[in-house]
């Protein structure tokens, strides 16, 4: 059997189709790697945009932590001073409570003399036509106008004329205690007020049942029966007169 010359392809034609093919096949190749690089590069930019992504609002959660936290050690830091503010204004008062009660213990527990400048001219038990029983004070002899002064703190309970003792003051004392001051020419207090240690109630005069200027000065504890006042005056307010 025999072939005929034109239905064979000759061996140029045969390599161009090799070629062609080899050609075509590579260049699918080289396509698919094209796009897998470029895939690549396209979730490499995704995955570092997610990490950049993260990476901000990682730094915005810590701005937002750092502001927080600034901010309750500024309240924190407002609250110690406040409270450090209220302790020293609180210490203060305390202190000036202490003070103003130590005054007040101190004013109540001075004593001052009575009257300067005198003589005494009786004594407490003594007898005499003078007094309806026995003497019930201690006189002491001044002129007239000579001031008379509260012995120590206290509140006026009465000031007014009391038949034989004259012009007279009471005033009543922390204890109870009343001290009494009469044969006054004037009033220089009223009644309620409080006086303290060395302040004038009135001044040496000759009202009431006496011979001579002088002030009659008696101590009545709670009120009550009179007691001799030298002892008093010695053992409770340290003078001697």
């Amino acid at each position: 059997m025999g072939f005929s010359h034109s239905t064979l392809a000759s061996p140029t034609q045969a390599n161009s189709a090799v070629n062609l093919a080899a050609l075509s096949l590579g260049n699918g190749q080289l396509s698919g790697i094209t796009t897998a690089r470029i895939e690549a590069r396209q979730l490499a930019t995704r995955d570092s945009s997610r990490v950049a992504l993260t990476g901000a609002d990682a730094n915005k959660k810590q701005a937002a932590a750092d502001r927080f936290a600034k901010a309750r050690a500024a309240k924190l830091d407002a609250t110690k001073a406040l409270t450090a503010k209220r302790a020293s204004a609180l210490a203060t008062a305390k202190a000036a409570a202490q003070a103003a009660a130590e005054k007040a213990r101190a004013s109540a527990s001075r004593c001052e003399m009575m009257i300067s400048g005198y003589h005494i001219t009786a004594g407490f038990g003594q007898g005499g036509s003078r007094w309806a029983s026995v003497h019930t004070g201690t006189d002491f002899a001044a002129p007239i106008g000579t001031p008379i002064r509260s012995v120590m703190k206290g509140v006026v309970v009465a000031a007014e004329f009391a038949g034989p003792y004259g012009r007279q003051v009471r005033i009543r004392h922390v204890d109870g205690t009343e001290t009494w001051y009469n044969h006054m020419s004037k009033f220089s207090v009223t009644v309620g007020e409080t006086v303290y240690a060395g302040d004038q109630v009135g001044a040496v005069g000759v009202t009431g049942n006496t011979t001579g200027p002088h002030l009659h000065f008696e101590v009545r504890p709670n009120g009550g029966s009179p007691i001799d006042p030298m002892p008093w005056l010695r053992n409770h307010c340290g003078l001697n007169p």
